[in-house]
């Protein structure tokens, strides 16, 4: 099988269903953006030596794919996949819990810096956001199941929260935002 197609040459790309879509509708918009939130995890995981953390973030790849194989498939047409449901979320905020047992409340707002794979999971949330924003959009041309938000969402907090993790197990302390004042 040939990586290129040729069919997408003039600026259209094929749904699974068949459907032909252009390159800048939004549902590919969101797809694309849940493909480049996968591969921003990716860079998470072989920055990080904490083998559990590696295995839950190998886990939340599977359901971005998941997510993103939805997303690519024409609406009405089932994608033949399980999705992440209600207990993905519940996972989610169980992760953050704990991670937080271990973290300093927040009383501040925090510069994204202080260690590579901490950079990388702020770069990897902001990703998520802009995912989150893209579904937004396409859910309110084309209503989507209340799971897929919830997701995207819960996986912004895990992120930020996995940054503030991954300092504290360096002993790195978070930096504060020091707004200067006028």
């Amino acid at each position: 099988m040939k990586i290129y197609t040729k069919t997408g040459d003039k600026g259209s790309t094929g749904l699974f269903g068949g459907m032909r879509l252009s390159k800048n509708h939004i549902r590919l918009e969101a797809y694309g953006t849940v493909d480049e939130l996968n591969s921003s995890i990716g860079v998470i995981i072989d920055s990080l030596e904490d083998i559990n953390l590696k295995e839950d973030l190998t886990q939340i790849q599977n359901w971005l794919f998941a997510y993103g194989a939805f997303l690519a498939t024409q609406p009405g047409k089932n994608p033949g996949i399980e999705l992440p449901d209600q207990a993905t979320a519940i996972w989610m905020e169980q992760k953050i819990d704990q991670m937080e047992l271990s973290l300093p409340p927040l009383k501040n707002f925090v510069l994204p810096n202080g260690h590579l794979s901490a950079s990388f999971s702020h770069v990897a949330r902001c990703v998520c956001r802009r995912a989150e924003r893209r579904i937004v959009a396409l859910h309110e041309v084309e209503p989507l199941q209340e799971e897929i938000l919830v997701f995207f969402n819960r996986l912004s907090d895990y992120l930020f929260t996995l940054a503030r993790y991954i300092l504290h197990i360096h002993n790195i302390p978070d930096q504060p935002w020091k707004p200067r004042s006028k």
